[in-house]
């Protein structure tokens, strides 16, 4: 077990809001991480930001000012 895999069933499985509350962060830092990876594939294979917006379900605008590394 990894040691997110055993945050997570930390958090899960604790009453102490101080575990579940750093399982909630984990899991926060890594759909960060995923979704910059993807977002970045995604530009370097062509798509544009309403494509990129649509697949995550939010505007246009806030991907691109999350996401462009430009300027």
């Amino acid at each position: 077990m990894s040691d997110l895999d055993e945050l997570i069933a930390d958090g899960v499985s604790s009453s102490d809001p101080a575990v579940g509350l750093r399982a909630v962060r984990a899991l926060q830092r890594l759909q960060e991480r995923l979704e910059a990876i993807h977002v970045a594939n995604a530009r370097e294979q062509g798509w544009s930001w309403q494509a990129i917006a649509d697949a995550l379900e939010v505007s246009r605008q806030a991907v691109h000012q999350k996401h462009n590394r430009r300027g």
